[in-house]
């Protein structure tokens, strides 16, 4: 499809220093100006929808419909960032003493990197640069060197929405890449989405020299089906654990059926043989390739050490062949069931592929501890037409995000990501509000203007209602 360069330490440099002296205008344009260009640039992703689409397919492996929701969900951030002046309010207090007042700003912190997988090409560096950017930095991304294209073209759209040259830089390679972005000094802030190995290396890295780091790592995302659950919840589940072909980090990897709800396990099954394995450019494909043969390879090996452990095979989808594609990367959905909770494989790793979990517990309380053992807290999800049940899932599972007969809980962008425990490092999550936390800082003003001669201070502290 394209070859991909691999940045020198040079190029690394200049990209840095562009976006160094990019941000000595752009942190004093108005933020109305700097909202406009994402208004722009919503319009021009919105034109070019199909074609980003078409682009992440022919890179990634997804399906057109799944790839144009990788592009919309990302747009909805670009939204989000047309209307983001009332978040960069500050706050302020008038009379704290005899003539004075404070108030405090939040400014942008300078240069600030993002470092972006394959699986999500539009939707990641979407949830990055351009909030970062409305905030007043200014802006370096290094996206994954399996699906570059979608960065590539983002960058052409920014420019001719009205971004200014060297406020949005695109960098490619490998670990050299991104060694150079944790250690710059004046890269003040690092974006990540990816694996536990490299999150938690960038996370080190990159505190270690200062810098803010958000890192949103793996996650392993169960679903609670109980008894009385909706009838359309099988189709749910499928949709959930095959769609994408499992490589999302918000897949639904793993369901607890509690008590006589695991008779779902068979309808599960039956929805997931309907689905379509084949190329994500054919009408009425629902599962694409993974991204490439080793990954192939990885996730037919854990569903084979799987079953040496004691799993049973519901479904089978290794050795699938496509007509037309017998050397794709093809893996159809797997269904496992009898899997021992945190002891087999399959239940251990994050297989970022179709494969599905099948667990069982005998309450509801046992269902909840079956996820709070989980090290990972990224989503989790329950089907039950009891409010009570609901309620008590979703205020005692130790996961940042609930879906209650939701299968996906991906926070829309008014609020934030917010994955929690072993599926991230950092305590800032991405878009909404938290966002602008993350990518500003606050300056606070004291000042003391006097009418008349006064005392401005003296060797003592201020004592209550004695006048500075």
């Amino acid at each position: 499809i394209a070859r991909v360069p691999e940045a020198t330490k040079d190029e690394l440099n200049l990209a840095t220093q562009t976006a160094k002296v990019a941000f000595q205008n752009w942190k004093s344009t108005p933020v109305q100006v700097r909202q406009r260009v994402m208004l722009r640039l919503q319009e021009l992703i919105s034109r070019h929808q199909d074609d980003l689409a078409h682009l992440i397919t022919a890179e990634q492996g997804k399906t057109m419909i799944d790839a144009r929701g990788d592009v919309f969900r990302g747009l909805e951030v670009v939204e989000s960032a047309c209307y983001l002046g009332e978040r960069l309010m500050g706050e302020s207090l008038g009379g704290i003493g005899d003539g004075i007042d404070c108030v405090s700003f939040r400014q942008p912190l300078g240069v600030c990197a993002g470092i972006a997988p394959f699986n999500f090409p539009a939707m990641i560096p979407l949830w990055m640069f351009p909030v970062a950017c409305t905030c007043g930095n200014t802006y370096i991304l290094k996206p994954s060197e399996k699906t570059p294209g979608a960065s590539m073209m983002l960058a052409q759209l920014a420019k001719a929405a009205g971004l200014p040259d060297g406020v949005f830089n695109v960098v490619h390679g490998a670990k050299q890449t991104v060694d150079f972005i944790c250690d710059d000094s004046d890269i003040r802030a690092i974006s990540f989405v990816g694996s536990n190995t490299v999150g938690e290396y960038i996370h080190a890295r990159g505190t270690a020299n200062g810098k803010r780091v958000q890192a949103n790592l793996g996650a392993k995302n169960h679903a609670v089906v109980l008894p009385d659950c909706p009838k359309a919840t099988s189709k749910a589940i499928a949709g959930a654990a095959f769609g994408a072909a499992g490589q999302r980090c918000m897949a639904l990897s793993s369901i607890i059926c509690v008590g006589d709800a695991n008779s779902m396990i068979a309808d599960v099954v039956n929805e997931a043989k309907l689905l379509k394995i084949g190329c994500g450019f054919e009408e009425g494909v629902d599962v694409g390739p993974l991204i490439s043969p080793e990954s192939k390879q990885r996730v037919e090996s854990i569903i084979n050490e799987a079953v040496q452990q004691g799993a049973k095979i519901e479904l089978d989808g290794r050795g699938v062949k496509v007509d037309g594609y017998e050397n794709g990367n093809f893996v159809g959905p797997t269904i496992l069931s009898n899997v021992a909770p945190n002891e087999n494989c399959a239940h251990i790793h994050e297989i970022f592929g179709p494969v599905l979990v099948c667990l069982e517990a005998e309450t509801l309380d046992d269902a909840i501890q079956l996820i709070n053992d989980n090290p990972y807290g990224n989503g989790c999800a329950i089907f039950t037409q009891n409010g009570a049940s609901a309620r008590k899932f979703q205020v005692e599972v130790d996961c940042g995000q609930v879906g209650i007969n939701v299968p996906i809980p991906v926070p829309l962008p008014f609020f934030s990501f917010t994955g929690s425990r072993g599926s991230i490092r950092g305590d800032i999550h991405f878009y909404g509000k938290q966002a602008v936390s993350f990518y500003t800082q606050i300056k606070t003003v004291t000042s003391n203007w006097q009418y008349t001669e006064s005392d401005l201070g003296g060797v003592t502290m201020p004592l209550p209602g004695k006048k500075i």
